[in-house]
Order: structure tokens, then sequence, then C-alpha cells
């Protein structure tokens, strides 16, 4: 049964994906040391200074590490193709400190950010690295500010913005399909070009889910393609997206 098991989960559908994503990283490798080089890390250890992380935050909280920023959203930049795509649009919902925008503007696309105006460490690091951000929180069932145009990528990493109310330690009440259908309904309708991609990646919850079947169901629903902790939809609910995708600009 264990044989029989771990066999399974070698060729399972996530195992076979993330096998394709490590040799497309590969065979297309980009040098994190040559983008850590065009950062400018005295200004960074400024920022730190002036606004010390909390010595009880995790190592993922500890957003002004430029090194291990760089090194994750590389590899999500060359998940989605986009070190080899022609420039688009892009939009990310959640900005934080802004590494995985900047990497996207090395490359070549035109990027805007939003995030909630709370954090100073933030504004300083996107300042410093040239990211614009409008500032704006995320409410459920509110349409989104008013952002300029539309885009051909919409991506929110590591979302927490679809948790409403804290109900115990790690628990949350979170958005249901109603919220998130109003929210995927104002994205594709106000922000996402035709032919164009929104990829949301979730934080896991103490029990190692992402979100509830209800919400799972929605998304299905929605034509959404599931990667882990990752959902991809595309700008028509009738169409299967595609991680791997070159889009040009419109």
């Amino acid at each position: 049964m264990r044989v029989t098991h771990k066999v399974q989960k070698l060729f399972s559908v996530d195992a076979l994906l993330s096998l394709s994503e490590h040799i497309a990283r590969r065979t297309h490798p980009v040098s994190a040391s040559s983008i850590l080089n065009t950062i400018d890390q005295e200004a960074l250890d400024d920022l730190r200074q002036k606004y010390p992380r909390h010595p009880d935050s995790p190592k993922i909280n500890q957003f002004e590490d430029a090194r291990y920023w760089v090194r994750i959203n590389l590899k999500r930049v060359q998940d989605l193709w986009l070190d080899r795509s022609p420039p688009i649009r892009i939009l990310d919902l959640g900005c934080g400190s802004g590494f995985f925008l900047y990497i996207c503007k090395l490359f070549h696309h035109d990027i805007v950010g939003l995030d909630r105006d709370t954090n100073p460490l933030f504004r300083g690091t996107t300042e410093l690295l040239g990211v614009p951000r409008v500032p704006s929180d995320i409410h459920p069932c509110i349409p989104l500010v008013d952002l300029g145009g539309k885009f051909d990528l919409v991506t929110a990493y590591r979302i927490c913005f679809q948790r409403m109310e804290k109900q115990g330690k790690g628990v949350w009440k979170e958005w249901g399909p109603k919220e998130w259908t109003f929210f995927l309904n104002d994205l594709r309708s106000r922000f996402l070009k035709p032919g164009g991609r929104i990829l949301l990646d979730f934080n896991p919850r103490t029990d190692g889910t992402y979100f509830d079947e209800p919400v799972r169901e929605c998304f299905r629903q929605q034509g959404a393609r599931f990667f882990r902790s990752k959902v991809l939809f595309a700008a028509d609910p009738r169409t299967r997206p595609k991680f791997k995708q070159l889009t040009s600009r419109s």
C-alpha cells in the first residue's frame, strides 16, 4: 500500500507540473545574483534600520531580505514564462515590498502594484525599487479602485485579503463563493484584457488546506486550473488557462 501510494504521488499531476517548472527554469536560466546587483543594498539596509522587523517574525516575513525574495520571485516570474514573453501589462494585488514586480520590470513588462498603505517598510522598498503602487484595501463585494486600464496578467501571491474576521489562533472567517464571484467578475470586466489571466496563490491554513470545498467548486465553475496553492483563471471562464503562455501586448 505504501509503495503504491508513493508511486502514485511520484506520477501525480502536481508532481509532473512541478518537474515541468523545474526543467523550464533549468533550460532558461536567469541569474538571481545579477538581479541582486541591480538593487542598492546600502539603501535597503538603511530601510531595515529605519523600520526594524519584529524579532519574533518568522523567516518568511523578512521582507527586507533581498536575496531570499529575489530567489522566490524569480521562480514566480519564470513559472509564468515572464522571463521570455513579450512585454505585457501586469497588476500585482497585495504587492508587498514589490520584488515580484521589480523583476518583471527588468524583463520590460509594464507593472502596477496595489496594497494597503499600513507598512512603512513596504512603502519604502517599493519606492526604492521604482515599483508604482496604488495604496488601497481590498474589501468583499466592493469594486477595486480605478487602476488606469486593463492588464494581460493579474497576480496575487500569498493572499490574505479574503480573511474577514479572526475566529481563533490561525482560524479566520473567509470569503465564500459570493465574495469570490464578485471579485472575479470585477477583475474580468474592468481590469483583464481578452486572453488575459488571473493567478491567485494562497497561504496554507493550519490544517494544510487553502480554502473550503464550496469555494473550490466556485472556482471550478469559473474555469479554474489548480496547482497546489495556485489557482489560475482565464479572462473567459469557459476557457482553460495555461501557466505557460506567451501573451503579446495589445
